[in-house]
C-alpha cells in the first residue's frame, strides 16, 4: 500500500510539472508572438499612413497646380477651391503678397494632412517651353552639334553628322519632316527619313530609320505653334529702353572697358570688346544698328534687378536687311543678376530669311568660338547660325543651323522669364514648398 501511495503521488507531481512547463511554453511563446506580431502591425500601419499620406499630398498638388494654370493662363479661379476624389478633400486658396500672389493648398484624407504653399510673381513675362524653338524656316543640325531639351520646329528639322537631340524632336503642320537626326526620345512629323528615335515615332510616312520605341502610323499632324515674344511686347521694350535717355554719338558707339549701361536707346551700330572687363545691364537696350560682341567681354543684369532679364534689341526701322545683325565671337560670356531666372536676351529684328535669304553672311544672329553663359538669342524673322564651342539655354529663330560641337542646354526655369519693363501680364511661377 505503501509503494502504490508513493508512485501515484510522483505521477501527480509530473503531471503538475509538465502542465507547469506548457505554460511556461504557452506563456513564453506569447510573448514571443507578441514581440514579433507588434512590430509588423506598427509596420503595416505605417505604410498604411503612408500610402494615405501620399494621397492627402497628391490631392493638395492637384488642387495647388489646377490654381496656378487658371491664374497664369487668366482663366476664372474661385478662392477657396475645393476638390473631393476617393475620400480624400484638398482646398486651395490665393492670397495676395508683396510682389504678387500666393496659393496655399490643404489635402486631408482619414485625418492625414499635406500643405503645399505656392508663390507667383506678377508683371512681364514670355514663357519659353523649348530648348530650341524654330518659325517656318527650320533646323539644321551639322557635325556634332545637339540640343539638350526639346525641340518644336514649324518647318523641316534635318541633320547631317553625329547630332544629337537630348529629347523630342517635333517637326509640325502637314510638311513637316524629320530626316538626318538622333533624338533621344520620341519623334514627331509628318515624314520621318534616316533618323534615329530612342522611343516612338509618330508619323505619316516613314522610311530609311530605326525606332527603339512604338512605332504610330497614321498619326495626326502636330499643330503649328507661335513663337513666344510678341511684336508688340518687342516694341514695348523698345520704347521702354528710348525712355531712359538716346546715345547718338559717337558712331559706331564703343565699350572698351567697364561700364554700366540701359535702360538706353542707341542710335547707331554698338560695339562691344576687348578683354577681361563687364558691361552691366541696368535695363533695356534698344541699338538702332548692328551689335558686334567680341574678345572676351561680360555681359551682365545688375544684381540688383534680382529675377529679372533684360532685353537687348538690334532693330535699324531703315534696314531690316542689311542691319540689325548680332555678332557675338571669341570667348563671349553673359551672366544673370546672380539670382536664378535673370538672362540677357538678344533679339534680332533683321528680316532676310523669313524673305527668302538662305545663305552664309545673311544671319540675324551669328555666334561663333566660345559663347556662353546665361542668354537666350532671338530672331523672329532671321536665321541664327551657332559654330564651334558654343552654349547657350535656349534659341528661338526663323530658322536655325547648328555646326560643329555648338550646344543649347535648355533651362526649365525659362518657361517663366520675367522682364524688367512692358506690359502687365499673367501671374508667373516663382517658387514651391511644402508646408506645416
Amino acid at each position: 500500500m505503501k509503494l502504490t501511495t508513493h508512485n501515484s503521488q510522483l505521477t501527480t507531481n509530473r503531471g503538475q510539472a509538465v502542465i507547469t512547463a506548457v505554460v511556461f511554453f504557452l506563456v513564453i511563446a506569447a510573448t514571443v508572438s507578441i514581440g514579433v506580431i507588434n512590430p509588423v502591425l506598427r509596420q503595416l500601419k505605417q505604410a498604411d499612413d503612408f500610402l494615405r499620406t501620399r494621397a492627402s499630398l497628391f490631392a493638395s498638388q492637384s488642387v495647388n497646380e489646377d490654381a496656378l494654370y487658371r491664374l497664369k493662363t487668366n482663366k476664372k479661379f474661385t478662392s477657396p477651391s475645393t476638390l473631393s476624389l476617393g475620400g480624400y478633400r484638398a482646398t486651395a486658396t490665393s492670397t495676395t503678397v508683396a510682389g504678387g500672389l500666393q496659393i496655399n493648398s490643404s489635402g486631408n484624407g482619414f485625418n492625414l494632412t499635406r500643405n503645399i504653399r505656392t508663390h507667383l510673381i506678377s508683371g512681364s513675362g514670355a514663357s519659353f517651353n523649348y530648348g530650341v524653338q524654330v518659325g517656318a524656316g527650320g533646323v539644321i543640325l551639322e557635325n556634332t552639334s545637339s540640343v539638350a531639351g526639346n525641340l518644336y520646329s514649324n518647318g523641316p528639322v534635318t541633320g547631317a553628322g553625329s547630332n544629337l537631340i537630348k529629347g523630342d524632336a517635333v517637326s509640325a503642320g502637314p510638311n513637316g519632316q524629320i530626316d538626318g537626326v538622333h533624338a533621344t526620345s520620341s519623334a514627331y512629323a509628318h515624314i520621318i527619313r534616316n533618323s534615329t528615335i530612342d522611343k516612338d515615332a509618330y508619323y505619316q510616312t516613314i522610311s530609311g530609320s530605326t525606332v527603339a520605341g512604338t512605332l504610330y502610323p497614321g498619326s495626326a499632324d502636330q499643330a503649328t505653334s507661335t513663337l513666344p515674344i510678341a511684336a508688340a511686347q518687342v516694341t514695348q521694350w523698345q520704347n521702354d529702353a528710348a525712355a531712359g535717355g538716346t546715345i547718338a554719338s559717337p558712331c559706331p558707339y564703343k565699350i572698351s572697358d567697364t561700364a554700366t549701361i540701359g535702360p538706353a536707346k542707341i542710335n547707331c551700330d554698338l560695339e562691344i570688346s576687348g578683354n577681361n572687363y563687364t558691361v552691366t545691364l541696368g535695363g533695356a537696350l534698344w541699338v538702332a544698328g548692328n551689335i558686334t560682341v567680341k574678345n572676351s567681354p561680360t555681359i551682365k543684369v545688375s544684381p540688383s534687378l534680382g529675377h529679372k532679364s533684360i532685353p537687348i534689341v538690334a532693330d535699324n526701322p531703315a534696314d531690316h536687311t542689311d542691319s540689325s545683325i548680332i555678332t557675338l565671337s571669341n570667348s563671349v560670356q553673359f551672366q544673370g543678376s546672380g539670382t536664378p531666372g535673370s538672362f540677357v536676351v538678344l533679339i534680332s529684328q533683321n528680316n532676310r530669311a523669313a524673305n527668302g535669304g538662305n545663305g552664309s553672311g545673311e544671319e540675324a544672329i551669328i555666334a561663333q568660338n566660345n559663347v556662353s553663359g546665361a542668354v537666350l538669342l532671338y530672331a523672329a524673322l532671321g536665321e541664327i547660325r551657332l559654330q564651334n564651342s558654343i552654349s547657350l539655354k535656349e534659341v528661338t529663330a526663323y530658322r536655325l543651323r547648328l555646326q560643329n560641337s555648338a550646344e543649347v542646354v535648355y533651362d526649365t526655369g525659362l518657361a517663366n522669364l520675367l522682364f524688367t519693363s512692358g506690359p502687365s501680364g499673367s501671374y508667373v511661377f516663382d517658387g514651391w514648398r511644402e508646408v506645416q
